[in-house]
């Protein structure tokens, strides 16, 4: 009897120390691209996605931005992010002045990145 005892010991004392591995954690490009994104979060950039219309009365760029459910529309944005569906990083202001179009409320950007 005692014997089984002191081989089921030993048993289970393999299975524990087997477990462990010495191999140092890799971060993933999901993990990077997360802490990535935290860090432009951080520093006050919203994720934002530019929308194009051709639609008569409507402002021809918006910004889409996340957690937000009006469209900004920019009045300074540059001509490299005058591309439907571009996603971008930005950070803006939004201003005190009569609308351009309906659907959306004008804003300064003050900041503005290209977002993969």
């Amino acid at each position: 009897m005692k014997t089984i005892k002191l081989i089921a010991f030993n048993i289970l004392l393999l299975f524990i120390f087997s477990c462990q591995s010495k191999k140092e954690a890799t971060h993933s490009s999901t993990e990077i691209m997360n802490q990535s994104d935290l860090k432009m979060s951080e520093d006050g950039f919203k994720k934002a996605i530019i929308v194009y219309s051709e639609v008569e009365g409507d402002c021809p760029y918006t910004l889409s931005v996340d957690g937000e459910s009006t469209l900004f529309d920019p009045i300074n944005l540059g001509e490299e992010y005058k591309k439907s569906q571009t996603n971008i990083w930005v950070k803006y202001r939004q201003l005190r002045m009569p609308n351009r179009c309906e659907k959306a409320n004008p804003v300064e950007i003050t900041e503005i990145s290209s977002r993969n």
